[in-house]
């Protein structure tokens, strides 16, 4: 990020946001802050206001410059409508017109703005400044102190800028879960009393709390499901990937399912109720309908931005597949795939049609989880290409879905070392057994 080392939030409101190419995109409304235990803040993303009056969160790492007059970002966007979490405040919306306490002991004032400024070394924003007006005096000394009079102060020369000490603290406990992976806040919301995470998963959005119970346990899934308002519980349902959300549907009771699914958006419903026509232990059960999935003519350059995108997993970003209209699932004829090593290795307007691997394993969608892992083993595959009798994509499964599948129903919580033979491999009997008990 450049080009000044410091900006004011509400100066920033209303600045125009362009991609790199100078297009208008947006403009800036709030930045979204997390606070932080040594009394500041950092910036975690913007507000940014699209066509359509709709108000979508941009991260600040897709920001690649702050300048008079225009935010200039990567060109990447989630049009996913913002929802702020309860670990975060607003510059503009929560901190202007806040009063707060000047610890020199001359009175209280008024927070006008707010200045970020980017640290050289961690290069997180966080706050610095304040711009602040004084409050009128009501004692007899006003003369001394001034009236409406404007200063810029530091953070620390001021108290209350985040509220009072149980609410910066309650503040403080939250902002240290958004920096948790999914796995790791699911063992801790495992560990909790009931009330404990019912309050923690009405504050996690719904995207996130989608990570985190992808994580728990099958019997803590559906009791948070079940403790959820059925508009909150299908919205968090449309924000997994398909087939996650497939999963997670043959858990509940079978009311509460059907119920949940007719909730659903009608195209993510609709691709949740292709996987659920399959086995569980088929590959068409097992797959995610969404990989990456490209036309012959597109560049590799695209295909490598594709791949980066923050939401991919890594298992689906090792693999692009090619294919004919339509691009989506399920697709024209599967031409092949590209490992996303191959792309790094080619010129970036090369098209991906030039360089795709013809002899690439495919999978039927009836095909037995056995016949899955042993194809993954075999090859030394992450991602593999499920496709229909006309050789068409239907999607993909990847090495995370599979293991997933093949460990005891009770890892999440078991502590007991994986397995291994006297010359240190991993003893596959298990895994081989639990596959061989599935299928029967």
């Amino acid at each position: 990020m450049s080009t000044h080392e410091r900006f004011f939030a509400a100066r920033l409101a209303g600045t125009g946001l362009f991609d790199p190419l100078g297009d208008r995109i947006g403009k800036v409304r709030d930045v979204v802050l997390i606070p932080q235990e040594t009394h500041t803040a950092r910036a975690v993303g913007l507000v940014v206001e699209v066509p359509g009056k709709k108000r979508i969160f941009l991260p600040i790492t897709k920001v690649t410059s702050i300048s008079t007059g225009q935010v200039i970002s990567d060109g990447s966007l989630n049009m996913r409508r913002f929802e702020m979490r309860k670990s975060e405040i607003l510059a503009i919306g929560d901190l202007l017109d806040r009063e707060v306490s000047l610890v020199d002991g001359t009175g209280n004032a008024f927070v006008e703005d707010v200045a970020l400024e980017q640290d050289q070394i961690s290069k997180e924003w966080e706050i610095s400044k304040l711009h602040v007006r004084r409050a009128k005096a009501k004692n007899a000394f006003s003369k001394l102190v001034g009236r409406n009079e404007t200063l810029t102060v530091g953070v620390d020369d001021v108290s209350g800028l985040f509220g009072t000490q149980a609410e910066q603290s309650a503040q403080i406990l939250l902002a240290s879960y958004s920096d948790l992976k999914p796995a790791d806040l699911a063992d801790l919301i495992q560990e909790m009393e009931p009330k404990r995470r019912a309050d923690i998963v009405r504050d996690l959005s719904n995207e996130r709390l989608g990570w985190v119970l992808e994580e728990l346990p099958e019997d803590t899934r559906v009791e948070l499901m079940q403790g959820l308002e059925s508009e909150r519980a299908a919205d968090i349902l449309d924000a997994m990937d398909p087939d996650d959300a497939a999963d997670l549907l043959q858990e509940l009771p079978e009311p509460l399912g059907q119920d949940l699914l007719t909730r659903m958006e009608p195209e993510e419903a609709e691709d949740v109720r292709r996987l659920l026509a399959y086995d569980e232990y088929t590959a068409g059960g097992l797959m995610t309908t969404e990989p990456l999935i490209v036309a012959p003519e597109t560049p590799v350059a695209h295909c490598l931005a594709l791949i980066s995108r923050e939401e991919i997993s890594p298992a689906l970003a090792s693999m692009v597949y090619v294919c004919r209209q339509p691009l989506e699932t399920p697709t024209g004829k599967l031409l092949g795939g590209v490992h996303f090593q191959h792309l790094l290795r080619e010129r970036p307007e090369r098209p991906v049609g030039e360089i795709i691997d013809q002899d690439q394993v495919t999978m039927a969608p009836t095909s037995h989880l056995h016949d899955v892992t042993r194809e993954m083993a075999t090859y030394n595959l992450v991602s593999l290409p499920v496709v229909d009798k006309d050789s068409r994509l239907l999607g993909s499964v990847t090495v995370d879905d599979v293991l997933d599948h093949v460990l005891p129903e009770d890892w999440r919580e078991s502590d007991e070392p994986v397995a291994t033979t006297s010359t240190g491999q991993i003893d596959l009997t298990g895994i081989a057994k639990a596959i061989s008990d599935q299928e029967g």
